[in-house]
């Protein structure tokens, strides 16, 4: 059988479907596929061959190929001949995962305007920050964002009645010719913002279609080595204001012609079963969070034999939690793989095998085709292998800068094309391994605490559901550790047991001195992230 290296190897010489070869990028020399698309409306043109198949289903409505394309189209029309937008203007979305939200950005794009993907779970300072500094044209919106938006001075669309009404009024119309240069912005989004106030990491058409590319050459490598594509319908879940939902689903599924299975409203892991079983839905890329929800889950009422791939994404998670996915979902978990990457990268930086994480559990795998990783030190030089520092990612995926923010893009960015991510981390053997991010690094009497490592040991405990570690003031070590952890219902563990469980794993010094013992669950941001400024000890 091919290995997946032949495979990589042979699809991206020269003259191959995935050929890779270097090309300018914003002056500098990187790494493309030979063959992308050059706009986004490419993508959503030869999405009509599709035609009659499901592409988006939520609840009972099923929206094909042809009628997501005529809808988007409708709504285009309506934007540029009612709204006056143009090239470069800004569409800002803000609501619930639903089709129209999705409907809207293809129509916002395919204009050569730029959507912006606003958090639906902001509160209305937020809101209004996001629309300050993206200053869009027009706002989409559900009803109880439009309360939080109030009167913001710019057209503000209902996603309930009003898109629906235009597009039925502009019913038949063609899809816009817009020249749009691959290096134009096409999407802002918003970083994740656990600490100070959000960044608009902006995405140009050619970011977005790197990410289309990442997943097009995973699936022609998956087809040489010996598993199935076809019939694919995806669960998305996660918000479509995330890179997870937006770019690397529901962008992808126009593109490959696959199903996109929304679930709507709040996760609730029956719910989400009980649509995988009605949908026969094949793959699920999700949260730690979520994953987590569904191995403690009762999964004997579910029919879930049509998973075949599950991932975990977006968020650290522990070998344990890979180990029982495996478990449970025996099938699907024999594909289990995980990848690294941030709202700045647009999709995955590296990409972990189901083989690769079984040698080598902690590792977030190799960079992907096209993408540089180092590890630099204080000063910006590289590292040795092995060796911690900062994780820096180059290529032609990575992002514009942050919208209207140039002190942050400057501060984010290095000589040559190089981003600086922030995080902590070292590779070895050729694979990134993620210490921890560079704000949670805990300095404990001149000894660097990475809290991931302190996690996952802490996690591999029965009694324990989640964890959360962080570093205190102190007044002799600077800072000492300390623990949330979160236990399982009906579950019981003391705070020495927990301290031997961790010591028996780790060197002294990392083994937290102070504990929280608690049932609620840890406060997560919308991307399913431990929000550490809202932790109490």
């Amino acid at each position: 059988m091919t290995t997946r290296e032949e495979a990589l190897a042979r699809l991206t010489a020269p003259g191959a479907p995935f050929e890779v070869r270097v090309e300018d990028v914003l002056g500098e020399p990187m790494e493309v596929f030979a063959h992308r698309q050059r706009s986004l409306g490419e993508i959503l043109r030869a999405s009509l061959r599709f035609g009659d198949r499901e592409y988006l289903v939520a609840g009972e409505s099923r929206l094909t190929f042809a009628g997501h394309h005529e809808a988007v189209c409708a709504l285009a029309a309506a934007l540029r001949d009612e709204y006056g937008v143009r090239k470069g203007d800004r569409v800002a979305i803000c609501a619930a995962n639903r089709p129209e939200w999705i409907i809207a950005f293809w129509a916002a794009v395919s204009l050569g305007a730029v959507a912006v993907g606003m958090n639906s779970m902001w509160a209305a300072p937020e809101i209004a920050h996001g629309l300050g500094l993206t200053e869009p044209a027009v706002l989409v919106a559900d009803a109880p964002r439009r309360a939080l938006a109030g009167e913001p001075g710019i057209p503000v669309l209902s996603i309930e009645d009003d898109l629906p009404a235009l597009v039925e009024r502009h019913r038949g119309a063609a899809q816009p010719v817009e020249a749009v240069d691959e290096d134009d912005p096409a999407v802002i989004l918003f970083t994740s913002g656990t600490t100070g106030r959000p960044k608009g990491a902006t995405h140009s058409h050619r970011n977005v279609i790197a990410a289309v590319w990442f997943h097009l050459l995973n699936d022609a490598v998956a087809a040489e080595t010996g598993r199935p594509q076809a019939g694919r319908r995806f669960l998305l879940v996660t918000p479509l204001f995330h890179i997870a939902a937006l770019h690397n689903l529901a962008v992808v599924r126009l593109a490959v012609g696959d199903t996109a299975v929304l679930h709507l409203g709040r996760f609730d892991i029956a719910r989400v079963l009980r649509l995988i079983e009605k949908e026969r839905v094949t793959n699920w890329g999700a949260v730690p969070t979520m994953l987590s929800r569904l191995v403690e889950h009762d999964l004997s009422p579910y029919d879930l034999t049509s998973l075949r791939t599950v991932s975990v994404n977006s968020a650290p998670s522990s070998p344990a939690l890979k180990q029982r996915l495996r478990e449970v979902l025996p099938r699907a978990g024999a594909a289990l793989g995980t990848t690294y990457g941030l709202t700045e990268s647009s999709t995955a930086a590296t990409l972990a095998s189901a083989a690769e994480l079984l040698a080598d559990p902690g590792t977030v795998g190799g960079p992907v085709p096209t993408m540089r990783v180092e590890i630099r030190g204080p000063g910006g030089e590289r590292v040795p292998d092995g060796v911690d520092g900062e994780i820096c990612l180059r290529g032609a995926q990575m992002m514009l800068g942050y919208w209207g923010d140039p002190e942050a893009t400057r501060a984010a960015s290095a000589p040559g094309g190089w981003f600086r991510t922030g995080d902590l981390g070292r590779i070895v053997d050729g694979r990134l391994h993620v210490s921890s991010r560079r704000s949670d690094l805990i300095l404990r009497g001149g000894e660097n605490v990475y809290p991931a490592e302190v996690e996952d040991r802490i996690g591999t405990h029965p009694a324990v559901r989640e964890c959360v570690v962080l570093g205190v003031p102190h007044h002799d070590l600077g800072q000492e550790v300390a623990a949330v952890v979160v236990v399982r219902p009906g579950a019981e563990v003391t705070e020495r047991e927990l301290r031997e469980h961790t010591a028996a794993g780790l060197a002294r010094y990392k083994v937290p001195s102070r504990w929280t013992i608690r049932t609620e669950p840890l406060p997560r941001n919308a991307t399913g992230k431990v929000n550490r400024t809202q932790v109490s000890i």
